[in-house]
């Protein structure tokens, strides 16, 4: 029986893997070895009843006598806690999803590479951060990285059967978020409610917002450039309003592969989980002529400034993507607690690698985990400082 392990189980990505994994047979197709979650004491508990999981971690430690009180006498094992999640990390899976958002998944996803298993990778910050160091730690172990993003699953699945040296380019599509069409002047209002909310797919509000301002799209060029080693100048990026060509390649002979797809991430999931089989999965069948037409355009700089600083990210390499990452997630924060404007956000990631990159070091390769963890530690002391300084004037 093949097993598996779930990293961010309550989370969009969590839910939908749980669903397929119920789908397909449970606990009476898969060994499920470890489900984590954040704070949803409640729906972990239901989620590893049901998979009958050897072990469910809770990320806040203050939880864990409520979760162990909703597991009693299910004899799965309950812990929380940084080390727990590590030590579920630890407990060698045939199959791992990585769908724990933000910094917070690059360690547990290293640890479980260890094995030599399959790592699902939902969370696309290990690449942006550490992209060189995770893929060779995959290779080190002989475990395999599959993408669940559904842009670099789709570029994944374009290129079965084909070289990458035949590939010209490589282009992800966005939908543009909430503010696609708004005007740019009315950008700086923009409320939480309103970027949390998304025209196409269902997602979390972190990664909804990071659609509104194409920061989860400036993450994604980064991971394409990681994931399949293309040059960052053979990446392309174009809004599509209607989400339903999520990737494109074009080959040397003036030929394109695109991948098509519902807006359901459990595509790129179940992909993952099956491969290299198709499986049946429960999303929507394309009906083109009732759709009758697809758009494209090109992004707007102006209204797009993360997708120029994913450019100069990937320009300038070594830790610099860290340092991206991180001031991207504590300007997030700020917005969404209401301490900074929605288009503040960019102004103080960019600001944050503008003085990290004056000491000269960004650009080196990092040489561990620890040094991205470090750099990751830095960029956000220096993005808090920077926030709050704005806050005063």
């Amino acid at each position: 029986m093949r097993s598996v392990s779930v990293f961010g189980a309550t989370g969009s990505i969590g839910e939908s893997t749980f669903d397929i994994l119920m789908r397909q047979g449970g606990p009476d197709a898969y060994r499920v070895v470890a489900l984590t979650g954040g704070r949803n004491v409640a729906r972990l508990a239901a989620q590893a009843r049901a998979l009958k999981a050897e072990v469910a971690v809770i990320a806040d430690d203050t939880l864990l006598p409520e979760l162990k009180a909703a597991l009693a006498g299910s004899g799965i094992a309950a812990a929380a806690g940084q080390n727990a999640l590590l030590e579920a990390a630890d407990r060698p899976a045939d199959w791992i999803m990585s769908g724990i958002v933000g910094a917070a998944g690059l360690a547990p996803g290293f640890r479980a590479l260890s094995h030599g298993g399959t790592l699902a990778l939902a969370n696309k910050e290990s690449l942006v951060t550490a992209g060189p160091l995770l893929m060779a730690e995959a290779r080190a172990h002989g475990a395999r990285i599959l993408p669940v993003d559904s842009e670099h699953s789709a570029v994944f699945q374009a290129l079965v059967g084909e070289e990458m040296e035949a590939v010209e380019e490589i282009t992800i599509t966005a939908s543009g978020g909430a503010f696609r069409d708004w005007p740019l002047d009315r950008l700086a209002h923009a409320t939480v409610a309103e970027a949390s909310t998304h025209p196409n797919w269902a997602m979390g509000q972190r990664i909804t917002i990071d659609s509104a301002s194409m920061f989860n799209k400036a993450l994604e060029l980064i991971e394409t450039h990681e994931f399949f080693g293309i040059d960052p100048g053979r990446i392309g990026v174009l809004v599509h309003p209607e989400s339903l060509v999520h990737a494109l390649v074009g080959f040397r002979d003036g030929g394109v592969i695109g991948h098509l797809g519902a807006p359901d991430m459990r595509h790129a999931i179940g992909y993952a989980l099956n491969w290299p089989e198709r499986m049946h999965l429960p999303v929507n069948r394309l009906k083109l002529a009732e759709i009758g037409q697809l758009t494209f355009a090109a992004p707007d700089p102006a209204r797009y400034p993360a997708l120029r600083l994913a450019r100069e990210v990937m320009a300038a390499g070594g830790l610099t993507g860290a340092v991206f990452n991180a001031a991207k997630e504590v300007a997030l924060d700020a917005f969404i607690g209401g301490g900074i404007a929605f288009t503040a956000m960019a102004n103080v990631v960019e600001e944050v690698l503008s003085r990290l990159s004056a000491a000269g070091t960004l650009g080196k390769a990092a040489q561990s985990l620890d040094m991205v963890l470090e750099t990751d530690r830095e960029a956000r002391r220096v993005a808090v400082e920077m926030i709050e300084t704005m806050q005063r004037t």
